[in-house]
């Protein structure tokens, strides 16, 4: 789904911090600087988007010193968003897990997580809202457009995908997405014969410079690390292997990125590569089949698993 920037920063995309503004937190800063709201400023450092002397904020409570340097990065600010409207549920949600903090939903491919630039119809945050009104009501769990929304999936990514219920809920996922400790796993089709059995990608993800509806492996991207195991390797229809992949990381599009960058894109990524006729895929393959969190109520590893869906099941007939 093209994504453009919507605000727009100093050209060196950062400031250092004026005697005036010493010792506030990061969050109002950002606010006042791009501007945007307060929560969205949150959620931006949340999401690792803000740099304080060169390092991720994280803490959108952190207090700066004078001199500090604090740097933005444009792209992944958005406006405030507009509340969804409930009334355009898709199909019914398939739920993993539902408790009284948090739900663990298994979206299909071709849903988009949430409204966005360029696309303002049904969303799986209108399903949510259809089957948990409460959430449009709920302090503390994110945007008023993507109340418990923690983390994404691509449109044409299937997969688990965990929403809080509670500001406990939503503190506490959004911290173990910070800190790496939940666990996410997906199972991806790449073009190609990867050698080793197993191995890491580590290479920062930014915005392309030639097309900005784009991710890539840049310079100044922020820092992305994608670790993967060889499930197993084919030859027909074509050469293919078939990974586990671990994220320790959550960039925009992290995985398609960094399997293209090193010569083997995802099977019917046409996006980033991999689009092949031959293969017969509609979608890239690229499933989230496991994703392990600690329970922000009681403290219990908590884990959940989805099946591939049966067009990528019906494609892994095909291959030998």
């Amino acid at each position: 789904m093209p994504v453009e920037p919507v605000v727009t920063v100093p050209d060196d995309r950062g400031i250092e911090v004026p005697t005036a503004l010493a010792g506030e937190r990061v969050d109002r800063i950002v606010a006042m600087l791009v501007p945007c709201s307060r929560a969205e400023a949150g959620r931006l450092v949340i999401a690792g988007g803000v740099l304080v002397g060169g390092q991720p904020a994280r803490a959108a409570s952190r207090r700066v010193a004078l001199g500090e340097r604090i740097e933005i990065d444009a792209g992944a600010v958005r406006p405030e968003p507009t509340p969804p409207r409930v009334e355009e549920a898709l199909e019914p949600l398939r739920l993993v897990h539902v408790d009284e903090d948090l739900v663990i939903v298994d979206k299909p491919a071709g849903v988009v997580v949430h409204p966005g630039a360029g696309h303002h119809g049904a969303t799986l945050v209108s399903q949510l809202l259809a089957e948990f009104p409460e959430l449009a009501n709920t302090e503390g769990i994110g945007d008023q457009g993507r109340p418990g929304i923690v983390h994404r999936l691509d449109k044409d990514t299937s997969g688990l995908l965990a929403v809080a219920r509670t500001a406990l809920a939503y503190d506490s996922l959004t911290g173990q997405l910070a800190d790496r400790t939940m666990g996410r796993s997906y199972r991806a089709l790449v073009l190609g014969r990867l050698g080793a059995g197993s191995g890491a990608v580590e290479a920062p993800i930014g915005r392309s410079r030639r097309d900005r509806t784009r991710m890539a492996v840049t310079r100044d991207g922020r820092e992305a690390r994608t670790r993967y195991r060889v499930l197993a390797r084919y030859e027909e229809p074509l050469p293919l292997t078939e990974l586990d992949v671990r994220l320790d990381t959550g960039r925009t599009h992290q995985i398609r990125v960094h399997l293209s960058a090193i010569g083997h894109p995802v099977a019917g990524d046409g996006r980033y590569g991999g689009g092949r006729s031959r293969l017969g895929l509609a979608r890239p393959f690229l499933h989230a089949e496991s994703l392990q969190l600690t329970h922000p109520r009681t403290g219990s590893r908590l884990t959940a698993s989805s099946l591939l869906p049966p067009e990528l099941v019906e494609m892994l007939a095909r291959c030998c």
